[in-house]
């Protein structure tokens, strides 16, 4: 496993998962490339099964420049293709990071 990376023009309904695709990755300033890490993406699908609702991919992959116009962090993990901002329709954000934090327990980086 590891960070592969796609185009979001040729590649965007590639599904990594059964309820993920490559189009929910990417960054949002419109770039083309986008990097994924594929434990990234198993993650994500353990938590959607485990809760049985979809999951929202709020922001994943940042380019320098947008990560730096959306206030985050210099080494934010969202550079690397690596994190993800998610939400769970009904589900508390506590509740997902704490399931997230069961599933990688020596992780880090999970918040609310």
């Amino acid at each position: 496993m590891g960070i592969k990376t796609y185009s979001k023009a040729r590649d965007g309904a590639v599904k990594l998962s059964e309820h993920f695709t490559v189009g929910e990755f990417a960054c949002r300033d419109g770039t083309d490339a986008v990097p994924v890490s594929e434990e990234l993406v198993t993650l994500l699908q353990k938590i959607r099964d485990h809760f049985g609702r979809a999951v929202t991919v709020n922001s994943a992959y940042r380019t320098a420049a947008y990560n730096t116009k959306v206030g985050g962090a210099k080494r934010s993990q969202h550079l690397l293709g690596t994190a993800a901002d998610i939400t769970l329709a009904g589900v508390a954000p506590l509740e997902v990071a704490q399931y997230a934090e069961f599933l990688q327990p020596k992780a880090g980086g999970i918040g609310v």
